[in-house]
C-alpha cells in the first residue's frame, strides 16, 4: 500500500497571518493522496475541486495552520516523510479548523504523558488480579478457575462494553471533560474495592466490573485527544506508538507491584494506593489538557453529534448477556438452562443494535457504513488475536504460580522482560508501517500470537524458565505492540476529527472484549477437558477437584486442561494470520490495479 502523508513539524501556526474571512470565496486545496486502501470518506474528499481563496494563503493539511504556498511546497518536500509506496494506510487530512495557539515541546511531552498514562494504569489494574490471582484465591477461598477468571473477565467486560458510548460522550461534550470523569471515577472504584476484603468473591468480582468503566471512560478519550490534537504524520504515529508502548508497560509495572504487596503486605493495598495515583492524575490532566475550545473549535449548527440512546442501551445490554454467559458457563457448565437463554437473548439485542446502527440513527455509535474494507479486517485481526492474548496471559499465571508453584512476585519478576521488548516493538511500530503497511503489521502481530501461545502450549511442566517460558514472554509484546498503534492509526486516518472518540472506541472495544470473552471459551475448554481426561483415568466424581488438592494425579490433570486452553489460543492466532494473509492478498492486488490504471509519467 502507497500513501504520501503530509505533517507538520510543529503544532505552531505562524502568527502573522492574516485572519480567514469567512465571507470570502473558498475553495479548499487537499493534499494529493495516493493510496492503495481508500475509504469511502477518502473517496469523496478526492473528487474536491480545486478552488481559489482571496488570499495569498493556502489551507494545509495541519490542524488550522495557514501557510504560503511556497511552504506548502516544502512541506510537501520534507525528506522525513515516508515515501509515496510505503505506507500501507490512509492518512487524510482533517476537516479545516481555526488556527491554534502553540504548542512548546515540553507541552506535546506533557500531553503524551498525560494521555498515555490512561493505557499504563487500565493494564496496570487488569494484572491486579491477574498477578496475585492464587493469592486471592486462598483468601477468597476460591476452588475453581472459572471462579478465578471472573476476578479478570469482569474488568475486561466493562472496559470492552462501556467503551462504545463513552467515546461518544466525548465527541459531544468533550474529551476532556469525559477524561477527567474517568480519572475520578477509577479512583473512587479503586478505593471500594480495597475495602471488599470484608466481603464475598461474588461483590469483589461486581466492584471490579464497575472499576472498568474507569478506564473505558480514559482510553477512548485518551486516544481521540491524541488524534485531535497532534497532526497527521509523524507526531500522531509517535503519539500512537507512547500510548501503545504503556500497555505492557503498564501490566508489567501492575503485574510487580500487586505481586509486591500481596506476597509482602497486604492485597487491599494495592487497589488504595492506585485510588491515590489516579487522583493526582486527575489534577495533573486539569492542568496539562488545553481546553476544549483550545484543541477544536465547536460544531456548528447540525453538525453537532448526538447521542445513540437506542444503540447504547441495545449494544450495552448484548455485549454484556453475551459475555457474562461465555465467562459464566464453565462455572455451571452450559447444561444450565439460563446460560443458553442469556446467550441467545444477548445475540437478538446485538442484531438489534447492528438494525438501529443502519437505519435509526444519524449519529451511530460505531459507523458501519463507512467502515471501508481495510479497516474490517484490521478489526477482525485485533479480535482474533488479543482473544489469544487474553488467554496466554490469564493461563501463564495460574501455570507459574499454580502448576510450578511459584510465588506471585516471582512470576511477576518472570514476566516483566514484556515492558522491555513491548516498548521497543511499539517505537518500531512507526517505521515497519511507513516500510511495509498496516497488512504486514497485522500478519507479523497475529504471528507473535500464534507462536508466543504455541510455545506455552508445548512447553513441559519441569522445564527451565529460559527455554520456552522465557522466549514466549519476549515475543508477545510484538503482537500486542504491533496490531494495537496500527490499528488505531488505520481507524484515527480513515474517520474525521469530529469522530476520533468513535476511532477510538471501536479498537478499544475489540481489543477488552475480546479478552473477555476468549477467557471464557477458554475456561469451557479447560473444564470439559479435565472431565473428559478425568473420566478416561477414572478420576471423575461429579466435579472439578478443588484448587486446594494438589495431588500429582490432579495436577496433571490441570495441566492436560490448560493445554487445551493454549491450543485454542493458538487456533485464534492462526485465524488471525489467515486474515492477515487475506488482507495482504487484497491490498497487494490493489497495487497492482492501481499501478496498471496509472499512466507512464511520459504521457501526462
Amino acid at each position: 500500500m502507497s500513501t504520501a502523508i503530509e505533517s507538520s513539524s510543529s503544532l505552531e501556526s505562524p502568527p502573522s497571518l492574516p485572519p480567514l474571512d469567512e465571507s470570502a470565496s473558498v475553495h479548499w486545496t487537499l493534499p494529493s493522496l495516493i493510496t492503495d486502501a481508500p475509504t469511502l470518506s477518502q473517496l469523496a474528499q478526492n473528487r474536491a475541486h480545486d478552488l481559489e481563496i482571496s488570499t495569498p494563503y493556502t489551507q494545509t493539511g495541519s490542524y488550522g495552520g495557514y501557510s504560503s504556498k511556497g511552504d506548502k511546497e516544502k512541506q510537501n518536500d520534507d525528506s522525513t516523510l515516508p515515501s509515496s509506496n510505503t505506507s500501507g494506510i490512509i492518512l487524510r487530512p482533517p476537516p479545516p479548523s481555526l488556527p491554534q495557539p502553540s504548542m512548546t515541546r515540553a507541552r506535546e511531552a506533557a500531553f503524551i504523558f498525560i494521555t498515555c498514562i490512561a493505557q499504563l494504569l487500565s493494564l496496570s489494574a487488569l494484572n491486579q488480579t491477574v498477578a496475585p490471582v492464587m493469592v486471592l484465591a486462598d483468601y477468597f477461598h476460591v476452588e475453581d478457575y472459572g471462579t478465578l477468571s471472573w476476578f479478570s473477565a469482569s474488568f475486561s467486560m466493562s472496559v470492552g462494553t462501556f467503551i462504545l458510548p463513552a467515546g461518544r460522550l466525548g465527541d459531544m461534550y468533550g474529551h476532556k471533560k469525559i477524561y477527567l470523569i474517568g480519572w475520578l471515577w477509577f479512583s473512587v472504584w479503586s478505593l471500594i474495592l480495597g475495602f471488599c476484603y470484608k466481603s464475598h468473591h461474588i461483590l469483589f468480582s461486581i466492584c471490579r466490573a464497575f472499576q472498568g468503566i474507569g478506564p473505558a471512560l480514559l482510553v477512548p478519550n485518551a486516544v481521540a485527544l491524541i488524534g485531535r490534537t497532534l497532526p497527521i504524520g509523524q507526531k500522531r504515529m509517535i503519539g500512537f506508538a507512547c500510548f501503545g508502548a504503556c500497555g505492557p508497560l503498564g501490566a508489567a509495572i501492575g503485574a510487580v507491584f500487586a505481586a509486591l504487596l500481596a506476597d509482602l503486605a497486604w492485597w487491599p493495598w494495592s487497589f488504595w494506593i492506585l485510588s491515590i495515583v489516579c487522583f493526582v492524575v486527575m489534577g495533573l490532566t486539569f492542568v496539562i489538557l488545553p481546553n476544549e475550545s483550545v484543541v477544536t473549535p465547536a460544531l456548528k449548527g447540525n453538525q453537532k453529534p448526538k447521542f445513540d440512546y437506542w444503540g447504547t442501551i441495545t449494544g450495552v445490554s448484548g455485549l454484556v448477556l453475551i459475555n457474562f454467559a461465555l465467562n459464566q458457563a464453565p462455572l455451571v457448565t452450559w447444561a444450565n438452562p439460563y446460560i443458553g437463554t442469556l446467550l441467545a437473548v444477548g445475540v437478538l439485542f446485538m442484531v438489534a443494535f447492528i438494525l438501529v446502527e443502519l437505519y435509526a440513527t444519524d449519529y451511530p455509535l460505531i459507523p458501519i457504513r463507512g467502515l471501508s474494507r481495510d479497516a474490517v479486517f484490521a478489526l477482525t485481526c485485533i479480535v482474533a488475536g488479543w482473544a489469544s492474548h487474553g488467554i496466554w496471559a490469564y493461563y501463564l499465571y495460574l501455570f507459574l504460580e499454580h502448576l510450578r508453584g511459584h510465588s506471585a512476585l516471582l512470576t511477576s519478576a518472570e514476566t516483566s522482560p514484556v515492558a522491555l521488548t513491548g516498548v521497543a516493538f511499539a517505537f518500531s511500530t512507526v517505521w515497519l508501517i511507513q516500510r511495509f503497511g498496516v497488512s504486514w503489521v497485522m500478519f507479523l502481530s497475529m504471528t507473535c500470537f500464534m507462536v508466543g501461545s504455541l510455545l506455552l502450549a508445548t512447553m513441559p511442566i519441569n522445564q527451565t524458565y529460559w527455554a520456552q517460558t522465557f522466549v514466549s514472554v519476549l515475543i508477545m509484546p510484538g503482537a500486542m505492540n504491533l496490531s494495537y498503534p496500527a490499528a488505531n492509526i488505520l481507524m484515527s486516518s480513515a474517520l474525521p476529527k469530529e469522530k476520533q472518540g468513535i476511532a477510538a472506541s471501536l479498537v478499544s472495544t475489540m481489543v477488552n472484549y475480546s479478552i473477555s470473552c476468549g477467557l471464557g471459551f477458554a475456561g469451557s475448554i479447560d473444564r470439559y477437558t479435565i472431565e473428559h481426561e478425568a473420566k478416561k483415568r477414572g478420576l471423575y466424581h461429579g466435579e472439578p477437584a478443588p484448587l486446594s488438592d494438589r495431588s500429582p494425579e490432579i495436577m496433571a490433570l490441570r495441566l492436560v486442561g490448560l493445554r487445551a486452553a493454549y491450543w485454542f489460543a493458538v487456533a485464534l492466532g492462526a485465524l488471525g494470520m489467515f486474515v492477515a494473509f487475506i488482507f495482504i492478498i487484497v491490498v497487494e492486488r490493489r497495487k497492482k490495479a492501481q499501478k496498471e490504471a496509472t499512466p507512464p509519467a511520459g504521457n501526462v
